[in-house]
């Protein structure tokens, strides 16, 4: 009976480490998220400080301070998930107090009907009376053996109990420094709460300020769409150029081939076709997992959108735009060739890079590092980013298969 309770009380003190375990590592998991949204709120606060440095307020310190309200958001999100935590973390622990304590009640009163009835088999009289008065040797020796048993049983049960009032007080300073815990991330969270109210209303003021200057934010609009709008031309008379060429290429390979063929020649292989499948399953096959061709928030997203000031004006985008900091390095996300660098007004350089049948683009750089007909690796530098007159550094980003403009969200890592 004692061993039994024994070992209730030590399954339940596994039970408590089991569940402990468990709640650390879904804190560990929720502390790295934090700091992510902490990583990621400390690159837009820069970018933010340097658009705002060059005017007071632009469309860019607009876009980067949306993105800080949502990082912002985000961050609320986690202390609240941990705050949850904690209070599921704290039910686990009473649970467990509460089954300690009604253990430790248990054992107390099978520790004071053992007594009672080693006493009551005793009549009352001391131990070495209870011994001289057996009536035979065997009597006496059964009697000794019972008051062996009877000590040892005590003993093991004075230990159970003192071992679950161990683990009654250590459970009890466990949940109040779990409390203390909550009561800082709640403070923490009243304090983020606040940091946001702050940043929506400085988001309200910016609005406000370029609202009034319509007439200037129509004409930039006006001069980006005529820039783009030579952007996609340039564009898309280079890829069919490269369709163009890798289909004569194809043809003439298979002109070869026949000729050999028809004078009994070794037939040559050509694997020009070959390549391009090759490379195009091998673009493919990496989607989703694509690295950023630049540290940076998505400031434009892929497809059609409301302009963030002007009403009832829709942007269109083929690929996305990446705000980031002033000067910072454009990587290519796969291997593959350049297959031009071109000069856009208003835009700046662009590199166009061909992966087979898929071609990624990178517009808006100030230093180019690579030429035509360059070959290039995944995550080599191809060029630096341009600030422009309104202190705002935008990579215009576009992967196509061909002609057709994907989404290029949905290829880089999350």
């Amino acid at each position: 009976m004692i061993a039994g309770n024994y070992r209730i009380c030590f399954f339940l003190f596994f039970v408590f480490l089991a569940a402990s375990t468990s709640a650390q590592r879904n804190k560990a998991q929720l502390q790295k998220e934090k700091q992510q949204n902490l990583d990621k709120i400390k690159e837009t606060e820069k970018i933010l400080k340097e658009t705002a440095q060059q005017k007071s307020t632009s469309l860019g310190e607009l876009s980067a301070l949306t993105q800080r309200i949502r990082q912002q958001e985000a961050l609320i999100l986690s202390v609240q998930s941990e705050v949850e935590l904690m209070d599921m973390d704290i039910s686990e622990n009473n649970e467990i107090l509460r089954a300690l304590q009604t253990d430790l009640s248990r054992l107390k009163q099978e520790y004071a009907t053992m007594v009672f009835s080693a006493q009551k088999t005793t009549g009352g009289i001391s131990k070495l009376m209870f011994l001289f008065s057996s009536s035979t040797f065997d009597q006496l020796t059964m009697r000794m053996k019972y008051m062996e048993q009877y000590s040892a049983a005590r003993k093991e049960q004075a230990a159970v109990i003192k071992k679950v009032q161990e683990q009654l007080a250590e459970q009890v300073l466990i949940i109040e420094g779990k409390k203390d815990d909550k009561n800082k991330l709640l403070s923490e969270e009243v304090s983020e709460k606040n940091n946001l109210d702050g940043l929506k209303q400085k988001q309200n003021v910016i609005v406000r300020s370029l609202t009034k200057e319509e007439k200037r934010l129509k004409a930039d609009l006006e001069e980006t769409k005529k820039a783009v709008a030579k952007l996609d031309k340039v564009i898309n008379d280079i890829i069919r150029e490269e369709m163009e060429r890798a289909a004569r290429e194809a043809r003439e390979a298979k002109e070869r081939e026949a000729a050999a063929a028809k004078n009994n020649k070794t037939k040559e292989t050509i694997k020009v076709t070959e390549n391009v499948v090759a490379l195009s399953n091998s673009f493919e096959e990496n989607k989703s997992n694509f690295p950023w061709p630049a540290a940076g928030f998505i400031s434009q997203k892929f497809g059609r959108q409301n302009h963030p000031v002007l009403k009832g004006i829709i942007l269109q985008n083929d690929g996305i735009n990446i705000q980031t900091a002033q000067g910072e390095k454009v990587k290519t996300i796969f291997t593959g060739e350049v297959r031009a660098v071109a000069f856009i007004p208003t835009l700046g350089n662009t590199v166009i890079v061909s992966h087979g049948e898929y071609f990624t683009v990178y517009s808006g750089l100030k230093d180019v590092t690579v030429k035509k007909g360059q070959k290039v690796v995944t995550n080599q530098e191809i060029g630096k980013m341009l600030v422009n007159s309104e202190g705002i550094s935008e990579l215009r980003f576009q992967i196509r298969k061909n002609t057709l403009a994907l989404d290029p969200q949905a290829w880089l890592k999350d």
